[in-house]
C-alpha cells in the first residue's frame, strides 16, 4: 500500500487538460453543433479517469460532477432555446405565456381595458374635454358594481382613483358605498390607502361619515400597521369631526372603549378628556393608565413617533399623573431616552406634543431642560415659524434659569452666526406671524400688541407655565428677561444698522425696530442713524426700484406708510404711551431721536407737515429734548398758507374713502326695501388733522 503522502500527492497532481475538453459550465455565446463535440466528453470517458488512485486505497476520482454539470447545462440550453430559437424568440414566447396566465385571471379583459383608459386620462392637459368625458363614461361603465374588486388589486387601484378624480359628487358617493366594509383592508395596502385619502378629500360630509366609522374599534391594530397607521392618523388629524376624534382617541384608554357607537340624537357626545373619564370611574384609573402607557410605549419602541394621535394620547397621560410622582418621572425618562430625539422633534410640530414639551420643561430639573434643548439643536429656526413649535421657544425663555444656555442654544441659532445671516434671518422672522414672537417676546413681554386674537391660546398656556414656574424656578422673571434682552441686543442693533429699509418696509418690521430701539441695551447710535436716514428724500417723489435687493416695483417713501409715521412718532416721544397713567414711559437711556431725525427731513419738512405723516412734525414740536423747535416754527410760519390749505382740503385718503362710501350707498339704495328712514349720517372729517394741530400750536 502506498504511503499516505504519496496518495495525497497523486490526488492533487492532475495533468493539464486537453484543449478539446469543454469546461464544466456550458457556454452559450459560442454555439457549437453536437457533431463537433468530442464523444468522450459526452460518454463520460476523460483523461482524469486514467489517473484513478483506487489501487492506492483512496477514493476514486471520477468526472461525475463534471458530467452532471455538462448534461444539466445541455438540458438547460435545450429548454431555453428549443428548436433552434435565439434569446429574442425565447423572450417573446415567455412573455406570451405570462400574458396567457394573466388572461385567465378574473376581470382580465376589463382590467386591461381600464388600464388603457387610465393611460389616456392621466394626460390631463393633452386630452380634449369631450374625449375625456367619453373615456370617463366608459371607465364607469366597466367599474360600476366592481369597485371593490378593482380597489383590492394593487395594479388596478389607480383606476378607481382616476374614477374618483373625474367623478361627480353623486358618483363619488356611489364609489364610497361600493367600498363600504373594505376600508380597513384598503388602509393596510401600500397603494389603496391613497384611494381612501383621495375619496375623503374629494368627498363631502356624507362620504366622511361613511368611511371614518369603519375605523372604530380597530385603532390598536391599525396604528401599529406600517401602512394603515399613516392614513388613520391623517383621518384623525384632518378629516374626522370632534366627536369622531374623541371616539378614536378613547380606544387608547382600554379594551372596553373599542366598542362604542356614535351618540344618537339627544345623547351626550363622548369625550376624550381622560380626566373626566377617570372622574366618572375612579376605580378604573390603574388599568386605564397602564393600558395607555403600554400602547404609547409600543409605538415609541417601534420608532413610529410622528402621529398626532400618539401625541394627544401622551398629553392626556401626562396631565393625569401627579407632577413629581414616579409615574411622571418615568414617563419623562421614556421620552428623553428616545434615540436620535425623533420623538421630541416630532412632538414640537403638533398642538398636544408642543404643550407636553412645555410641561416637561416646566416640571423638569435643570438637567432635563438642558437635555431637551440639546435635542432640538439645528431645529429651532424651523420651530420658530411653526404654529405650535414656537411655544417651546417661548416656554424656554420663561422657564430656564440658565440664560447663557438659552442664548447659546436658541438665540444664536434663530439669528445666525454671520452678519449677513443675522440681517436676513431677523427680517424674515420679523414678518412671520409665529417667528416674530420668538424675537419680540423678550423685548415686550406678554403685550396685547404681540399676542393678538390669533395667539390668545399661547398666552393662556404661558400663564399656566408661570404658575408652575413659581415652584420650579429660582430666578426672578424680570431678571431673566433683562438677561435675555442683553444677549439679543447686539445682533438686533447690528441688523437694524445693516438693513434698515428691509426692516421698516412692513408693519411688523417697523414694530420690531421700535421695540428694539426702546428696549435693547448697548450702543444704539448706528441703528438710530440708519433708521433716521430712511426718512430722507422728497416724500412726494417715488423712489426707483432697488435692483440689488431684487425689488421690481418702486419703493414708496416711508412717510406715506402709516406704520412708518407711527414708528417715527414713538421714537421721537422716546417711549410708549401708558393708557393707565396717560403718560409716556421714557426709555432708559433717552434716545434723543428728534435731533437725529430732523437733519434728514429738514429740507422737505412742509411735505411732512401736510402729508400722511404730519403727526411726526407735531411730535417734534411736543418733544422736550428737541433742540430746533424755534427753527421749525419759523419754517412753518413762513408756509402757513400751505398748512391752512392742507387743513381744509380733502386728503387723497379721505377722497378715496368718500367715493367708496358713495358707491356702496348707491348699491344699497338700489336693493333697499321700504322701511323706517335712517337717521342723518355724520359727516366725515375733511382736511389733514396733523396740519390743523400745527396751526393751533403756531397760534399758541
Amino acid at each position: 500500500m502506498a504511503h499516505k503522502s504519496e496518495v495525497l500527492g497523486n490526488k492533487r497532481k492532475l495533468p493539464s487538460r486537453s484543449k478539446d475538453v469543454s469546461s464544466k459550465k456550458p457556454k452559450f455565446d459560442k454555439k457549437q453543433s453536437q457533431s463537433e463535440e468530442p464523444e468522450e466528453d459526452v460518454n463520460g470517458e476523460s483523461e482524469i479517469s486514467d489517473f484513478s488512485d483506487a489501487d492506492d486505497g483512496g477514493a476514486p476520482l471520477s468526472n461525475t460532477k463534471s458530467q452532471n454539470a455538462t448534461n444539466s447545462g445541455k438540458n438547460q440550453a435545450e429548454k431555453v432555446f428549443e428548436k433552434g430559437q435565439n434569446s429574442r424568440e425565447s423572450h417573446i414566447k415567455q412573455k406570451q405565456l405570462a400574458q396567457d396566465r394573466k388572461s385567465q385571471k378574473p376581470l382580465a379583459d376589463e382590467l386591461h381595458r381600464t388600464k388603457k383608459l387610465w393611460e389616456r386620462l392621466r394626460l390631463k392637459s393633452k386630452v380634449p374635454k369631450e374625449e375625456r368625458h367619453k373615456l370617463v363614461e366608459e371607465l364607469f361603465s366597466i367599474t360600476t358594481g366592481r369597485m371593490k374588486d378593482f380597489a383590492l388589486k394593487h395594479d388596478a387601484v389607480r383606476v378607481v382613483q382616476t374614477a374618483i378624480k373625474y367623478a361627480t359628487p353623486e358618483r363619488r358617493k356611489m364609489i364610497a358605498k361600493e367600498l363600504k366594509g373594505a376600508y380597513p383592508l384598503l388602509a393596510e395596502s401600500k397603494y389603496a390607502k391613497f384611494l381612501i385619502g383621495k375619496l375623503l378629500v374629494k368627498g363631502d360630509e356624507e362620504v366622511r361619515d361613511m368611511i371614518v366609522p369603519e375605523f372604530f374599534g380597530k385603532v390598536r391594530k391599525l396604528i401599529n400597521h406600517p401602512e394603515a397607521s399613516w392614513i388613520l392618523d391623517d383621518i384623525y388629524r384632518g378629516i374626522a369631526t370632534k366627536e369622531q376624534k374623541a371616539i378614536l382617541l378613547r380606544e387608547w384608554y382600554g379594551p372596553e372603549f373599542h366598542i362604542f357607537r356614535q351618540a344618537q340624537q339627544g345623547e351626550t357626545a363622548p369625550t376624550a378628556e381622560l380626566s373626566k373619564i377617570l372622574e366618572e370611574n375612579p376605580s378604573k384609573r390603574g388599568p386605564t393608565m397602564k393600558y395607555l402607557r403600554d400602547m404609547t410605549n409600543q409605538l415609541i419602541q417601534k420608532k413610529m413617533t410622528g402621529f398626532t394621535m400618539l401625541h394627544d394620547a401622551m398629553y392626556q397621560y401626562y396631565i393625569n399623573v401627579k407632577p413629581g410622582s414616579e409615574e411622571a418621572k418615568e414617563y419623562m425618562e421614556t421620552i428623553k431616552e428616545d434615540e436620535n430625539g425623533d420623538l421630541l422633534k416630532n412632538m414640537a410640530f403638533t398642538k398636544s406634543g408642543a404643550r407636553l414639551v412645555c410641561l416637561l420643561l416646566a416640571h423638569g430639573s435643570a438637567k432635563d431642560r438642558k437635555q431637551i434643548l440639546k435635542t432640538y439643536k439645528d431645529t429651532f429656526q424651523l420651530m420658530s415659524t411653526d404654529p405650535y413649535g414656537h411655544l417651546i421657544i417661548l416656554a424656554a425663555y420663561d422657564l430656564i434659569d440658565d440664560t447663557v444656555l438659552t442664548s447659546k442654544s436658541i438665540i444664536s441659532e434663530l439669528i445666525g452666526k454671520t452678519e449677513q445671516d443675522e440681517a436676513s434671518n431677523i427680517v424674515i422672522s420679523a414678518n412671520n406671524l409665529n417667528a416674530r414672537l420668538t424675537i419680540r417676546y423678550p423685548l415686550e413681554g406678554a403685550s396685547k400688541a404681540l399676542f393678538d386674537a390669533g395667539h390668545a391660546d399661547d398666552l393662556k398656556l404661558l400663564e399656566e407655565l408661570w404658575e408652575i414656574r413659581k415652584t420650579t424656578s429660582k430666578k426672578d422673571p424680570e431678571t431673566r428677561r433683562k438677561e435675555l434682552v442683553a444677549a439679543l441686543s447686539p445682533q438686533l442693533l447690528a441688523a437694524i444698522a445693516a438693513s434698515p429699509l428691509d426692516l421698516i418696509s412692513t408693519s411688523h418690521g417697523s414694530q420690531l425696530v421700535t421695540e428694539a430701539l426702546l428696549s435693547c441695551v448697548g450702543d444704539k447710535s448706528k441703528a438710530l442713524q440708519a433708521i433716521a436716514s430712511t426718512a430722507q428724500g422728497d416724500p412726494n417723489e417715488v423712489e426707483p426700484s432697488d435692483e440689488s435687493a431684487n425689488v421690481a416695483f418702486p419703493r414708496e417713501h416711508i412717510s406715506k406708510a402709516p406704520h412708518g409715521g407711527r414708528m417715527f412718532k414713538t421714537l421721537i416721544a422716546g417711549g410708549h404711551f401708558d393708557k393707565a397713567s396717560r403718560q409716556i414711559i421714557p426709555a432708559d437711556p433717552p434716545l434723543h431721536f428728534a435731533d437725529i431725525l430732523y437733519p434728514f427731513i429738514k429740507d422737505h419738512i412742509m411735505a411732512w407737515a401736510t402729508g400722511p405723516s404730519s403727526f411726526v412734525v407735531v411730535s417734534l414740536l411736543e418733544a422736550d429734548d428737541f433742540s430746533h423747535k424755534d427753527e421749525l416754527k419759523g419754517i412753518l410760519k413762513k408756509n402757513k398758507k400751505a398748512l391752512e390749505k392742507a387743513a381744509t382740503e380733502e386728503t387723497p385718503e379721505q377722497k378715496a374713502s368718500r367715493e367708496a362710501t358713495e358707491a356702496d350707498g348707491e348699491e344699497k339704495k338700489a336693493t333697499k326695501k321700504k322701511g323706517k328712514k335712517a337717521g342723518p349720517k355724520k359727516e366725515a372729517p375733511v382736511g389733514n388733522t396733523g396740519s390743523k394741530l400745527l396751526l393751533e400750536k403756531l397760534k399758541g
